[in-house]
């Protein structure tokens, strides 16, 4: 009997002892400086750019072809015109096919990606380091000789048509589609999908158009990193991209956000559970108070510690998994929090969600939490760029913003130098409840009365 006791009164203790780490988790050390790697530049006469950079010991080299181009550059009747032009890239080069392709990156001990999104349009491909000369040879001839097989256009059509099917039967994908359409009406940036009729209407002189319209030497940059030969690399980029087409300048259209007060709900009947999505405009990366955004994006939202997280995951379990993001477009930006809500919480998450946010626009945060927060951020972003691959990305990121390197090299510094009342005044300058975009994906017959008696003087849109 007391051995039984004994064992309880320690499986309390323990219990207790792991409620309050869990209350008060370590703040840890404070991060180190990130160092961004010494880079060699080459600018070709037709304005290609080779940035090349030696970085660490492993004996590979990592490629990153990246053009200033994609689906911002469609217009309204060419939604994902891009990505079947990226789909149709794959397929090779006049001298070589997928299959041949494919198997010559094996040689080289590593394979192909080609990837289309927002803005840039990247050709990556990872190989043992001396093959580095051979990889750029060879995504030259893809991007300079491109294949372009109508006989596989019709299947990769199909293939968009199916992928665009299951996207859109995702209460997620309607929540962000509606989304992003109300905040960016006439911009690329809110025409995220396709339709069956649009993918039908495509043809193979669109796409060789559109590539030829937007695609060349002046918006490419060549990165490599990791282990590789410097002067054999620039050998090779001089002689395979010099007479490449030298294309547009760089240029992106920017794009104002919209900023309502709307709230619609998109009907799913029977739902169990409500995708929300609700945010509003914000600043861009080029802003001197992005970073301070961010890190208050973390605390409030942004990360698994955060408030609206503990809120309404932790202590309520309305959701499993809610997070709100900083969406980072060219001069422009978005605050938005997402969550899958139970049904029955659906109006009482909106309430927990911009509790939070006014209690954070009024009351200081503690420097204890801020400093959990700030390291985090700074410990995140440290460890993300510790890779060839993630070093590439960010050079990519300051260039497509127009960033100074001082961004990156400043950035845990400046991360650290927040203080909560910057987080207070940062809250109350940018997230405002009241000027928020609310779409919700959810059982309307359950969901409507709930959010009129949270979302006070708003008319709902059918």
């Amino acid at each position: 009997m007391k051995k039984i006791f004994s064992l309880s009164v320690i499986l309390l203790a323990t219990a207790i002892l792991t409620a309050q780490e869990k209350e008060k988790p370590p703040i840890g050390e404070t991060p180190k400086d990130f160092i961004l790697p010494k880079k060699e530049v080459l600018n070709l006469e037709n304005g290609l750019s080779l940035v090349m950079i030696p970085y660490g010991n492993i004996p590979k080299a990592t490629i990153t072809v990246d053009i200033k181009s994609g689906n911002i550059h469609e217009t309204k009747d060419q939604v994902g015109l891009s990505n079947l032009m990226g789909d149709l890239l794959k397929e090779g080069s006049t001298t070589k096919d997928s299959k041949q392709i494919a198997n010559q990156m094996a040689e080289m001990g590593g394979n192909l990606s080609i990837s289309v999104r927002q803005h840039n349009t990247t050709v990556s491909a990872s190989v043992l380091y001396e093959f580095a000369p051979d990889a750029l040879k060879l995504i030259g001839d893809i991007l300079k000789n491109p294949r372009w097989p109508e006989t596989d256009l019709e299947r990769l059509k199909n293939d968009m048509k199916r992928n665009l099917a299951v996207s859109l039967s995702r209460p997620q994908t309607q929540a962000r589609k509606d989304f992003f359409g109300k905040l960016y009406p006439d911009h690329p940036y809110g025409r995220t999908h396709s339709s069956d009729e649009m993918i039908d209407a495509f043809t193979l002189d669109n796409i060789k158009n559109f590539y030829n319209s937007n695609y060349g030497a002046q918006r490419t940059i060549v990165y490599i990193a990791g282990k590789f030969n410097t002067n054999a690399v620039k050998e090779v980029v001089q002689n395979i991209f010099t007479d490449w087409q030298k294309g547009p300048e760089p240029y992106y259209p920017v794009a104002k956000a919209t900023s309502t007060t709307l709230t619609q709900i998109i009907d799913r009947p029977d739902a169990p559970q409500s995708t929300i999505y609700y945010g509003l405009p914000v600043i861009d990366p080029s802003h001197p108070d992005f970073i301070a955004l961010q890190v208050t994006n973390s605390l409030l939202g942004g990360s698994f510690g955060s408030r609206i997280t503990s809120n309404i995951r932790e202590d309520k379990g309305y959701t499993y998994s809610p997070r709100s993001s900083v969406i980072s477009n060219y001069k422009s930006g978005v605050w938005i929090e997402s969550a899958d809500v139970t049904t029955k919480h659906t109006g009482a998450s909106i309430k927990e969600i911009k509790n939070e946010i006014v209690k954070l626009q009024n009351e200081l945060p503690t420097e204890e939490e801020l400093q959990g927060i700030k390291n985090y951020e700074s410990g995140i972003f440290v460890l993300r760029n510790s890779t060839p691959g993630g070093i590439i990305n960010q050079l990519s990121f300051i260039d497509r913003h127009n960033l100074d390197e001082s961004y990156l090299k400043d950035r845990v510094k400046n991360i650290q130098n927040i203080t909560p009342e910057k987080v207070k005044e940062t809250t109350k300058k940018y997230i405002d409840p009241n000027k928020m975009t609310l779409v919700i994906v959810g059982d309307k017959k359950k969901v409507q009365q709930q959010v009129t008696e949270i979302i006070e003087k708003e008319s709902l849109k059918q």
